[in-house]
């Protein structure tokens, strides 16, 4: 039964990483912690390591085969990415040395104030003045200070940094389909530092277990994820949905509190 509840959410990994630009980790990483429960406090540590790997081959396969016009708009952001891969180092290794219990609480306070702060705060669900929904306007570029914080956080929650990148070039004036489709580099540069740190040889997480774990990686648990959510994310990147912008940004918020739900249910 968990590997059919995997492959299902790897279907809608796929979906999310197009759509969302989540690249899997805030779909995953509840998954993984519910399929990984026999590991106690440790289940948090293996979801956001299986979470990275998931997102290096998703948000790398999306980015692949997002059209080259929708890049050009991350041209001169070198600095940007090198920031969030230290990042996002940083944050792996912090991860690995915490306890166990913190990241899944941390993970659930980030997705609350993030639903928070995008109801709240104009600029997301409301596009800044001079900036149309459609994209016209002149979008500002993201500041390269940014990448340090969004690298260690994601790294440190499994979340790629979508939730942060998203809604930071909603506010910058891009419409969500350029924003969301942005974040899977973004995204990237954050899991392949992660993953690597992830895949170094750990102690194992609790004996006699049936997790196969590969450092801190569930390769079963990665494996089933990306057999479903890959074949989704190139047939909706060739052929993606027409959704009203406001309808993009709303579905955003709601998914997040969803999954914000499902992070407090699997840490009872």
């Amino acid at each position: 039964m968990d590997v059919v509840a995997l492959l299902g959410i790897g279907l809608l990994t796929g979906v999310t990483t197009v759509a969302f630009g989540f690249g899997g980790g805030f779909v995953t990483v509840p998954v993984v912690v519910w399929a990984d429960r026999a590991l106690g406090p440790d289940a948090m540590r293996v979801a956001t390591a299986t979470s990275a790997l998931v997102m290096v081959a998703g948000a790398g396969l999306a980015t692949a085969v997002t059209p080259r016009r929708v890049l050009a708009a991350l041209r001169g952001c070198g600095p940007l990415l090198l920031l969030l891969v230290a990042g996002a180092s940083a944050g792996a290794l912090l991860a690995r040395l915490a306890p166990a219990g913190l990241a899944h609480w941390a993970f659930v306070g980030y997705v609350v104030l993030t639903v928070a702060d995008v109801l709240l705060r104009p600029g997301f669900l409301r596009p800044r003045r001079g900036v149309e929904p459609d994209g016209t306007g002149a979008p500002r570029p993201l500041s390269p200070v940014l990448g340090a914080p969004i690298g260690a956080v994601a790294a440190f929650l499994g979340v790629g940094g979508s939730v942060m990148t998203v809604p930071a070039m909603r506010r910058a004036g891009h419409p969500m389909r350029v924003a969301t489709a942005l974040a899977n580099p973004l995204t990237l540069a954050v899991a392949l530092p992660t993953a690597a740190v992830c895949l170094a040889p750990a102690a194992p997480a609790a004996g006699g277990t049936p997790v196969h774990l590969v450092g801190l990686v569930d390769v079963r648990s990665a494996a089933a994820l990306l057999a479903a959510s890959l074949p989704v994310i190139v047939l909706l990147r060739r052929h993606p949905p027409r959704v009203p912008d406001g309808v993009h940004a709303w579905a955003y918020v709601g998914l997040l509190a969803a999954v914000a739900v499902a992070m407090v249910l699997t840490g009872r």
